[in-house]
């Protein structure tokens, strides 16, 4: 019989339809949560313990120096356990019912500007080889359409579809979305495809983006590339393929789109997470206003 932490792996991962890592970073929390318990209270069973329980481990990871940010991700997954040991029933009562997240910095993510992302194609304009062209093709496809790093990474060969110009990509919690690629890009990817098959030997067929020895890009070579190229042309401290999804999705609304197209584009299931990008929209806009405005002259 499964125990109970068993069985909220299993929800997390097929009833949920979280990735793996999502999942083991959920049981990781609940673990160091038992281990704290067997430390401190001389028990490891968490199923029935009470709220200054978890108190106690809050102040200890907080004495610890772990961040607020950290501490209310592991308290998020205790929050998860209990929630799911209601609904089997395992529990009458919540330990986090009354549970208030630390406060945290608002962090504001800076996009990078149109000068820089013209600069760098400048930069990038006459790639050689296959490398240098997958390169390239990953920079302008995060920047054309907004993806994660894990969908570029998971891009698959028959989810390309070339003659209709979009691609399907596999988002968070499995969630499927097609998305629209430039024709510019379309030439990218021909070119992609063509120097592609002369890898001599390709292991990991089915992913589109491959290592020159045919392996499936790892998520640190893929940050380091993005990393790389904008070093050239940008001061800003974070250069990461997160920056550039936000700065797709900054650019879109500066210029005019609406932000239930941009939340579609995103995968975002709702526009609260898209939101997030309007301040940036907000400051281009005050600019505007400023510039243009008769009594401000």
């Amino acid at each position: 019989m499964k125990t109970n932490k068993e069985a909220f792996r299993d929800y997390l991962q097929y009833e949920k339809k979280y990735s793996l890592h999502t999942v083991n970073a959920y049981l990781n929390d609940i673990t160091f949560f038992e281990a704290f318990n067997m430390a401190y209270f001389e028990h490891g069973d968490i199923d029935g313990v009470n709220y200054s329980q978890i108190r106690s481990w809050i102040v200890s990871l907080v004495d610890e120096n772990i961040s607020n940010v950290s501490v209310n991700r592991k308290m998020a997954s205790l929050k998860a356990y209990y929630k799911f040991l209601l609904k089997i029933k395992q529990i009458d009562v919540s330990p986090m019912l009354k549970h208030k997240a630390l406060k945290t910095p608002k962090i504001v993510q800076i996009p990078f500007s149109e000068k820089e992302l013209a600069d760098l194609m400048r930069e990038v304009a006459d790639p050689v080889g296959f490398e240098e062209i997958r390169d390239k093709l990953i920079v302008d496809l995060f920047y054309t359409t907004g993806l994660r790093r894990a969908e570029l990474i998971g891009l698959m060969i028959h989810n390309v579809d070339l003659s209709s110009s979009v691609i399907k990509v596999l988002g968070k919690r499995n969630k499927e979305r097609i998305i629209p690629v430039l024709p510019i890009v379309v030439e990218q990817f021909k070119s992609y495809l063509s120097e592609r098959a002369s890898v001599e030997r390709i292991i990991d067929v089915d992913c589109f983006f491959i290592s020159k020895k045919g392996l499936k890009l790892s998520e640190s070579f893929v940050y380091r590339l993005i990393n790389s190229y904008f070093s050239k042309v940008s001061e800003k401290v974070k250069k990461s393929p997160h920056v550039l999804r936000h700065t797709f999705a900054t650019h879109l609304l500066n210029n005019g789109a609406d932000l239930n197209s941009v939340k579609e584009l995103l995968g975002h299931s709702s526009l609260a997470s898209t939101q997030v990008y309007t301040h940036n929209s907000l400051a281009e806009l005050k600019k505007v206003y400023g510039d243009a405005h008769p009594r401000n002259k």
